[in-house]
């Protein structure tokens, strides 16, 4: 075993650890995939694929977390592959350039979501009349919203659990386990049309990504099982706290 693939395969389980408990794994897949050489599209490309992994086995252990109305569940799973198939397709369109300036900026936004979540769904709620509270910002709102967020994860994986906590802090989710074992769906969901894409068009660094996925599977199931003992204001603590080292590292670097 070369030492790429060790180092890969480390960054993998940590990713994992990551993307289960509060998201931002890709903080350290994504640069370990360039670090060892990948090109940046590639990595990226590769880093989807190989945080899916970790998005999988973590859904599978919240399975009994997730307690969303069957109905619900196929149209947020639906708009999520429809999402990340349209943010894949743009990302093969857009210059480097361009996407890696907007990057900090998503990420700063989705911290501070998540920080004020709770309060800015109250204060939406409490504004808006009960029935059109129920059927449009219940409704039409949030499936706009994530629409938006499952096109930024197949556009750039990096920070998608973030963003998929601040949306289901939005739309009214309190129950972080919950909350983890429906960021982790739709993860899966955005992920798999992405990945879909980047084979087709052959983007995918397959030997080192396999090595980074294998990690990601360890640790997500691993960081999942132990997260549901942990009290929820821990796992809201390490989610700003990654939120902000990504956020920060990506402002630093681009």
């Amino acid at each position: 075993m070369s030492g790429d693939t060790v180092i890969l395969f480390g960054a993998g389980l940590l990713g994992g650890v990551l993307n289960a408990i509060a998201g931002g794994g890709s903080f350290v897949t994504f640069p370990a995939l360039m670090g060892v050489g990948v090109a940046p599209v590639s990595a990226n490309a590769t880093n989807t694929l190989a945080s899916c992994a970790g998005y999988l086995s973590g859904a599978w252990a919240f399975r009994q977390d997730i307690r969303n109305p069957p109905g619900q569940l196929v149209r947020m799973l639906g708009l999520g592959l429809i999402g990340g198939a349209l943010g894949a397709w743009l990302l093969l369109q857009t210059p480097e350039a361009t996407f890696r300036r907007a990057i900090p900026w998503l990420l700063l936004l989705a911290t501070i979501l998540f920080v004020a979540g709770r309060r800015l769904n109250s204060s939406v709620h409490s504004l808006l009349p009960e029935h059109y509270s129920a059927s449009v910002a219940a409704g039409i709102l949030p499936a706009l919203v994530l629409l938006a967020v499952s096109i930024y994860g197949g556009f750039f994986n990096a920070g998608l659990g973030i963003v998929i906590l601040s949306f289901l802090a939005l739309a009214g989710y309190r129950d972080i386990n919950t909350m983890n074992g429906m960021k982790l769906l739709l993860s899966s969901a955005i992920s798999l049309t992405a990945i879909t894409i980047f084979i087709y068009l052959d983007a995918i660094a397959w030997h080192q990504g396999i090595a980074v996925l294998l990690g990601n599977l360890v640790g997500g199931y691993l960081a999942a099982r132990l997260s549901r003992q942990l009290p929820e204001r821990w796992i809201r603590r390490v989610v700003v706290v990654t939120g902000c080292a990504v956020t920060s590292y990506y402002f630093a670097t681009t």
